[in-house]
């Protein structure tokens, strides 16, 4: 199993790749505006926090539902063949994508964090930054035209799909736990933890939607801005491979700890975002921006709410949802009208998610 789980992660985050990476400089390339790639990318995590909300209302998260989402998925992706150059129909297929993309990720943490436990979870995990990281490589010799990318899309996903059903079909024991969705979650109980979540991938909205064209903007090549993309994923692979130890530790110092760097990485890429050592060293630090942060955060969340399902749900839909909408749609607009500041925006955003979780961190967990 936990071979079939990585390979999932490879699948999914090569998905990942192409579409944070390439499609916003594909959609540039088709003629669409800062602002109006900003809405596009918005779309799909705003579906993402609504979903959440639905299983508290009675649907439940099991093995239908899940390979509802897959079906999604598919759909979403051949759809972009022909919504890519009409803004709303592309709207809505960013939005299909966001329903299937919302449902499989939370369904296969909690089979990963129950059969491999969170110190052994970054072994597992790595293996999506992998993914990562080959299809920024290869795609990047052979991005020449929109076509290209839609047809590596469609590749990716048939192959996620599968290896998602296999997991899922062999996973009996988590895939018939559905009654747990109706369980109450409370998040103003801790609510600045929640706080503290979303505005850490607020600060991310930059860099996921804009960075490669921001960089190319400024005069570095496609090709050493995916190489900037690498030289953050390689990191991030080698610290999911070793965090084990810091995650026996306070999980909340440790979060505070991973803010903290990303609020001095955004710095750097707002200082330095031409001098091409500074910025592989920032790129480096996405170790500890996105590894250390969300293995500490989901494996945090996972103590506090009992192991649930449903929570890490929420933490998908809060964080990659509606930070990542707010990120998306107000990057958008600053690049657009400042373009200049936009990393610093998200240094400023990130600032304020370490003052708020350190706040959550004085407030009791029971």
């Amino acid at each position: 199993m936990p071979i079939l789980i990585g390979s999932f992660y490879f699948a999914y985050f090569s998905i990942v790749a192409v579409y944070v990476i390439f499609m916003p400089k594909v959609f540039s390339m088709v003629g669409y505006s800062p602002s109006e790639i900003g809405i596009i990318f918005a779309s799909a995590p705003l579906v993402r926090f609504i979903i959440p909300f639905l299983f508290l209302k009675g649907l439940k998260l099991n093995s239908t539902t899940f390979n509802l989402a897959l079906l999604f998925i598919f759909i979403a992706a051949l759809s972009f063949y022909k919504s890519i150059e009409s803004f709303w129909p592309l709207l809505l297929s960013n939005v299909a994508m966001g329903i299937g993309m919302s449902l499989i990720l939370p369904y296969i943490e909690v089979i990963a964090l129950s059969l491999i436990g969170k110190e052994s979870y970054g072994k597992v995990r790595l293996f999506g930054s992998i993914g990562f990281i080959l299809v920024a490589l290869v795609l990047v010799r052979y991005l020449d035209a929109p076509l290209m990318a839609l047809h590596f899309l469609m590749a990716i996903v048939s192959a996620t799909i599968i290896i998602a059903y296999i997991t899922s079909y062999l996973d009996t024991k988590h895939t018939q736990v559905s009654n747990e969705t109706h369980t109450t979650i409370s998040l103003l109980k801790h609510w600045p933890i929640w706080l503290g979540m979303m505005l850490m991938q607020v600060s991310f909205g930059p860099f996921y939607n804009f960075f490669t064209i921001y960089e190319t903007n400024l005069g570095i090549s496609l090709e050493t801005t995916i190489y900037l993309w690498s030289a953050g994923v390689v990191a991030e692979i080698i610290l999911f491979y070793f965090q084990g130890p810091l995650l026996k530790r306070n999980l909340l110092l440790v979060m505070q700890v991973a803010i903290f760097i990303t609020t001095f990485r955004w710095l750097l890429t707002y200082l330095f975002a031409q001098e091409l050592p500074i910025i592989f060293f920032a790129q480096s630090l996405h170790a500890f921006s996105f590894a250390l942060f969300h293995t500490a955060a989901i494996s945090y969340l996972y103590e506090i709410y009992s192991k649930s399902k449903l929570v890490q749900q929420f933490f998908s839909g809060i964080s990659y949802g509606l930070g990542a909408f707010i990120g998306a749609v107000s990057s958008g607009y600053i690049y657009e009208w400042w373009p200049n500041q936009l990393f610093l925006y998200a240094a400023l955003i990130a600032a304020l998610s370490l003052l708020t979780i350190r706040l959550g961190s004085k407030l009791p967990t029971n």
